[in-house]
């Protein structure tokens, strides 16, 4: 890796340079290096962080707890039985999030394969079809 201007790790990472300088100025990030001129330029281990905040965000992590999670590995690994937690918690929240999406994708399926074989046409009832009434 090497240094990167705002733009290039812009490009790079697929976000703004305003959500750059946002993760900046909320403490996201190291502090990001400036050239002489004073423009940022963002080192490898800058970089690094970048990802890792880019990972977790992807993965459904908010900025708050975000916040806490760079905060709890900036206190050290005294506080690693903590960042593990929060990043089970929030593999815990995908997988039922995963659950939920399979269920409405299945439900789209069988809806759909009704139409193809035309019963959809006998005016079944959604709710009890589907049990939503019981979930």
């Amino acid at each position: 890796m090497t240094e990167l201007t705002i733009t290039e790790a812009a490009e790079k990472y697929q976000i703004s340079p305003d959500t750059l300088r946002y993760y900046e100025r909320i403490g996201l990030l190291p502090a990001v290096p400036r050239t002489p001129s004073g423009r940022r330029c963002y080192p490898e281990d800058v970089q690094k962080w970048l990802e890792m905040i880019i990972c977790l965000r992807h993965s459904g992590v908010g900025v708050e707890k975000l916040l806490d999670y760079v905060s709890l590995i900036q206190q050290g690994d005294q506080t690693l039985p903590a960042q593990e937690e929060l990043l089970r918690e929030q593999r815990d929240a995908l997988v039922k999030k995963q659950h939920d999406l399979q269920r409405s994708i299945d439900r789209l399926n069988h809806k759909l394969k009704l139409y193809e074989t035309g019963e959809i046409k006998q005016h079944k009832s959604y709710f009890a079809e589907y049990h939503v009434l019981d979930d």
